[in-house]
């Protein structure tokens, strides 16, 4: 993987614009830092999401708030509460996003979770 040399920097999340997604049902918010290679977002799920699409992409998810059930496509599933992570590489596992009553995450993706081919 290259370099990216990312200098030491704060983000100011109130001051990164929300974008909305529209999942089977409900609306999941993602606010989004970019850099070449990595992607971090804080993304809000409303009460009542359901991902519209089985992800294959690799996270690293940290749940800030809230409780979110992560399914996977092979029928298992798992919960993660305030101060749980999950983590996958790209092309490990097909799993999608639902929650009851909203949740809260720092999702963290990018290019250092491709499998080498």
């Amino acid at each position: 993987m290259e370099d990216i040399g990312i200098p030491f920097q704060t983000i100011d999340w109130s001051s990164i614009p929300k974008q909305e997604h529209y999942g089977t049902h409900g609306i999941a918010y993602w606010q989004t830092v970019q850099f070449p290679g990595l992607r971090v977002r804080i993304v809000e799920y409303t009460a009542g999401y359901l991902a519209d699409h089985w992800c294959q992409k690799g996270h690293i998810v940290y749940c800030l708030e809230g409780k979110v059930v992560n399914e996977q496509e092979n029928g298992e599933s798992c919960v993660l509460t305030p101060g749980m992570s999950y983590i996958v590489s790209d092309d490990l596992s097909s799993h999608r996003s639902v929650t009851e009553h909203g949740v809260k995450l720092l999702i963290i993706d990018g290019d250092f979770l491709k499998l080498d081919k």
